[in-house]
């Protein structure tokens, strides 16, 4: 006998908002600032963090891993230390160079992990930044209070 029986079979429209997620289009300020100050604090090395929502469509706050290491062309996040908690929704990390666009690495992070990522760039300003979707795709994220 399976230890979970559901009593009734659940609708299609049930099934769809069980497994919904709320489109990400804003960010918090504070976490913006926070973002931007590690890299620039980390720099000439990458910076690297996780990103989580707690409100519907907004980025709450940033998650700092056990383990990860940066350097100057990488930094290597430790999933697997990651606790189980269901509000994160993607990953933030620096390029040195500036260059706020995906690398290819970046693209494959992106396909296998999370749904919102932001990339920060030298020298760390309030516009040295974009946010992609798992395709890679750049998405707009208004910042809010």
């Amino acid at each position: 006998m399976p230890l979970f029986r559901p009593s009734r079979k659940r609708t299609d429209e049930e099934e769809k908002s069980r497994f919904s997620t709320h489109t990400l289009r804003k960010i918090k300020r504070n976490v913006l600032n926070s973002l931007l100050t590690s890299g620039a604090s980390t720099y000439p090395n990458e910076f690297g963090g996780i990103l989580r929502s707690e409100d519907p469509g907004v980025v709450t706050d940033m998650l700092l891993i056990p383990g990860t290491t940066a350097g100057h062309r990488h930094a290597n996040f430790q999933l697997y230390m990651l606790p189980v908690d269901l509000t994160v929704v993607g990953t933030a990390h620096s390029h040195p160079s500036g260059a706020v666009h995906p690398s290819e690495e970046d693209l494959t992070l992106f396909r296998h992990w999370g749904r919102i990522h932001i990339i920060l760039g030298f020298p760390f300003k309030g516009w040295c930044w974009k946010a992609y979707n798992n395709s890679g795709d750049e998405v707009k994220l208004e910042v809010v209070d």
